[in-house]
């Protein structure tokens, strides 16, 4: 049997930050590594080691194909989206979905995942 051909990025002993497999990167979700941050220091973290990631796999943010947000406190929807609207390129807007969920540590605020095409 031929096993597919997989790369894996940022291999962990549970999780690989990211996996490409034709064409196609998928990211694990990322969240702000200083979480004493408010949404926007966050989300501003959040989207700096997607870009990181992306890059990592030959992709950019104009080529993501999906984006899943998860924030602990719907309500900050309108300041994270403040700074998602300086970072996404204009012409490039992934289609996306944003929701509230209970994040893995308190001090979490928003979380996201993203697909994109190498």
């Amino acid at each position: 049997m031929v096993q597919p051909n997989v790369q894996r990025h940022e291999i962990g002993a549970r999780m690989s930050e990211a996996a490409v497999h034709n064409g196609v990167v998928y990211l694990a979700g990322q969240v702000a590594g200083d979480g004493s941050q408010d949404i926007a220091g966050q989300t501003r973290q959040v989207l700096a080691a997607i870009d990181k990631l992306l890059a990592q796999a030959g992709s950019d943010k104009t080529k993501i194909l999906r984006a899943q947000i998860f924030l602990a406190d719907i309500s900050e929807f309108p300041a994270m989206n403040a700074v998602w609207d300086t970072w996404v390129v204009a012409g490039h807007t992934p289609p996306r979905a944003t929701v509230q969920a209970a994040l893995a540590k308190p001090e979490w605020k928003v979380e996201i995942v993203v697909t994109a095409a190498v």
